[in-house]
């Protein structure tokens, strides 16, 4: 049965820090482009970060990036998600998912129609 389990959640101050992980069964990682999106209280979803599946490129949209590094272990099917300098926006929940396709160019954007296998979620709550 092919399925992401995102962790890592949790409540933490702005300014900390967080590492979400995606961990996959069922289907071998490294032949997929695995994403992170976050859905908002009241907003819609975000693409916020990607890596592919063949050089490890990555890709960050604009509200993370420089705070947030993307990373993954094929040997463990793992892909991380640490977070830094977290601030009250970024309070959403977090999923991943997987694509056949490649992440995007850095000009383009992040887009969730592309990618199946929907984690359930993972909270995070920026907040003192």
């Amino acid at each position: 049965q092919v399925q992401l389990v995102e962790s890592g959640g949790g409540l933490v101050q702005p300014g900390g820090s967080l590492r979400l992980s995606c961990a996959a069964s069922g289907f071998t990682l490294d032949a997929y482009a695995i994403g992170w999106f976050r859905q908002g209280p009241g907003k819609e979803r975000e693409g916020i970060s990607c890596i592919s599946s063949s050089d490890g490129s990555t890709y960050y949209a604009d509200s993370v990036k420089g705070r947030f590094t993307i990373s993954r272990d094929n040997a463990k099917n793992t892909v991380y998600l640490q977070m830094s300098s977290l601030k009250p926006e970024d309070t959403a929940v977090y999923y991943c998912a997987r694509t056949r396709t490649k992440c995007p160019s850095k000009s383009s954007s992040l887009n969730g129609i592309f990618f199946g296998s929907w984690g359930q979620g993972t909270q995070v709550t920026v907040s003192s």
